[in-house]
């Protein structure tokens, strides 16, 4: 079979719904949230600017439930979050550099870094403090019990987060039971 540009975006789209209805199904979707609708960040004008953490800009489909749960679990870690709706996933991910395996619901960009799908916070705590020379972190589709598609029976999906390297390669960055 011979793939063109039109058939690969159709499998795409195809694959972008699919993880859509998956996660409005994982999650019950609130009302589409923005940037000025989404649950406040933590103050953090007391703290020095060196204690700060940066800014995380999710890149989400309105309708995603489990994308709201990601971004909720950042924002009580302390970082402030930026929510940004978007119909056409498929154009953020290719300008942050995300590969067809790669993929998940939602796309982050922190502090020059991608973060694509439900990583924990604590690896995006140790992504910032050892600051590889890479793109950013994967976690591709929606293991359940990660971040955002808790289980209500506590259930968890063994996962592997992976580090994007700068040439595209992925490598092993932590592991969750």
């Amino acid at each position: 079979m011979n793939f063109n540009a039109n058939t690969s975006r159709l499998l795409l789209l195809a694959g972008s719904v699919l993880l859509t209805s998956a996660c409005s199904a994982a999650s019950p979707a609130p009302a589409a949230q923005t940037a000025a609708s989404a649950a406040p960040a933590p103050a953090q004008d007391a703290a020095p600017a060196s204690k700060r953490l940066p800014l995380v800009k999710v890149h989400k489909d309105p309708d995603c439930g489990c994308c709201t749960g990601w971004a909720q679990h950042m924002q009580a870690a302390g970082f402030p979050v930026e929510i940004h709706d978007t119909g056409d996933m498929l154009t953020v991910k290719q300008r942050l550099g995300i590969g067809e395996g790669m993929y998940s619901c939602h796309t982050s960009e922190i502090d020059g870094y991608v973060v694509e799908g439900h990583v924990p916070v604590a690896d995006i705590h140790k992504l910032l403090a050892e600051r590889p020379k890479a793109r950013g972190l994967v976690l591709p589709g929606m293991p359940v019990g990660s971040p955002g598609m808790e289980s209500p029976d506590g259930y968890r999906q063994p996962f592997t987060v992976g580090l994007l390297a700068e040439d595209g390669s992925i490598t092993p960055f932590s592991q969750h039971p």
